[in-house]
C-alpha cells in the first residue's frame, strides 16, 4: 500500500531477520474484506505508509535469526498476525488481538499497518509462527484469519450452543461464514445459513448447513422460539436487523462482519430479554494452534480461489464485486510454478 486508496506491486529489498525473528518464503497469502477496508481509508489513515498488505500468511522458514530455537529451516508455518504491545497480561498469553493498549497501537497487525505476507518473503517474530506441516499452504493461509476469527466467534458461544437442540444462524456465507458452518456442524449444532447469493447457499449446503435460504425466507425456517446464536458475518444494517429478529430470548448475537450497520442497545429495546451481544476480533495464538489442529483432523476445509501475486488487483476487484465464493488467495509466482494447477 503506497498511498491512501492505492496498492501496487513493487520491488523491495529482501528482508533480513533480526534476533528472535525468522524470514519466511511466502507460499500463500489470503485476501480479505479487511484489505478492501484498509485500501478505502478507515484505520489506514493513521498508519505509516508504505507497508506490505497481507494478514493471512503461510510460508516456509528460510532463515533463522539469532537466538531462535524450536524452528527449522524448511518448516512450513502460518503466521499469527494481530499486533499487540507485547507487555500487557493479554499479550503475555498470546491474546494480542485483545491487547489492553490496542486503541493506541500504531497498527492492527502484520499486513494491517505493518509489513505482511502479500510478498515473496517476509520477516516475523518467531513467537508469531505456528507449525502447519502437512497442510495445503493455500488452505493453511486462510486459517490465520478466516479460520481463526470464525473459530474464536464460535468458541465464545459454546455455552449457548450447548442448549438442547441448539440452533445457530449464520448470516453471510463468505470467506469466514462458510468455515463457521463447518465448525458448528462439528459441534453437532443445527445450522441455518442465510445469504443473498444463490451460489453462496449452494456452498453453505456443501459445508454442512441443514438449511440455506435467502434473507426473505429466514423467518420461515427458524422456529418461533428463535435461534440460540446468530452469527452475522456481514454486519450490514439489513443483516443486523434480520439477526435481531431471529434471536431467541437469552440468545447470543455475534457480530463478526464490519458492514457499517448499527444496533441501538436499550432496555427495553429491540433485543430480546437476556440477549448477549459480542463483537469478536480475530483470535489468540493458542486458538490458531487449535484451528490448525482442527484442519489437520480434516473437519475444516476452506473453499479457495487462487491468483498469482501479480494479479492481486483482479482478486481485490472480484472480492469487492461479490463474485468470489470462499476465500481468494495470492500465490507468489515461483511458488505457483512449483505447485499443482490452481483449483477453485
Amino acid at each position: 500500500m503506497t498511498a491512501p486508496g492505492s496498492a501496487e506491486l513493487v520491488e523491495v529489498r529482501a528482508p533480513d531477520p533480526g534476533p528472535g525473528q525468522v524470514r519466511l518464503d511466502v507460499l500463500a497469502a489470503g485476501v480479505c474484506h479487511s484489505d478492501l477496508a484498509v485500501l478505502d481509508g478507515g484505520a489506514a489513515a493513521t498508519w505509516t505508509l508504505p507497508f506490505t498488505l497481507g494478514h493471512e500468511t503461510c510460508g516456509r522458514v528460510a532463515e533463522l535469526g539469532e537466538g531462535v530455537e524450536g524452528l527449522a529451516v524448511g518448516e512450513q508455518v502460518v503466521v499469527h498476525a494481530p499486533y499487540g504491545c507485547g507487555d500487557c497480561p493479554r499479550c503475555a498469553t498470546g491474546r494480542t488481538n485483545y491487547c489492553d493498549r490496542r486503541a493506541s497501537l500504531p497498527a492492527a497487525g502484520l499486513g494491517l499497518g505493518l509489513d505482511g505476507g502479500m510478498a515473496e518473503a517476509m520477516v516475523v517474530d518467531a513467537t508469531r509462527v505456528v507449525s502447519a506441516e502437512g497442510l495445503d499452504p493455500v488452505a493453511a493461509a486462510t486459517l490465520t484469519d478466516a479460520g481463526l476469527t470464525s473459530f474464536h466467534a464460535v468458541q465464545g458461544s459454546r455455552e449457548a450452543l450447548a442448549e438442547p437442540d441448539a440452533l445457530a444462524v449464520v448470516i453471510g456465507v463468505g470467506g469466514l461464514g462458510h468455515l463457521a458452518i463447518g465448525l458448528l456442524r462439528g459441534l453437532g449444532t443445527t445450522v441455518v445459513a442465510v445469504d443473498t447469493r444463490e451460489e453462496a447457499l449452494v456452498l453453505a449446503r456443501e459445508c454442512g448447513a441443514d438449511v440455506a435460504v435467502l434473507p426473505a425466507g429466514a423467518r420461515g425456517v427458524v422456529p418461533a422460539r428463535g435461534a440460540d446464536v446468530v452469527f452475522d458475518f456481514a454486519g450490514a444494517q439489513s443483516s443486523l436487523d434480520l439477526a435481531v429478529a431471529l434471536l431467541r430470548t437469552a440468545g447470543d448475537l455475534v457480530v463478526v462482519g464490519s458492514g457499517g450497520g448499527s444496533l441501538t442497545v436499550s432496555k427495553p429495546g429491540v433485543l430480546p430479554s437476556g440477549a448477549a451481544v459480542r463483537v469478536p476480533f480475530w483470535g489468540s495464538r493458542p486458538e490458531l494452534e487449535a484451528v490448525v489442529g482442527v484442519a489437520r483432523g480434516g473437519s475444516l476445509t476452506p473453499r479457495t480461489t487462487t491468483y498469482p501475486l501479480a494479479d492481486a488487483d483482479r482478486a481485490f476487484a472480484q472480492l469487492r464485486a461479490g463474485r468470489l465464493l470462499g476465500r481468494a488467495v495470492l500465490v507468489p509466482e515461483q511458488r505457483q510454478r512449483a505447485a499443482q494447477p490452481p483449483s477453485t
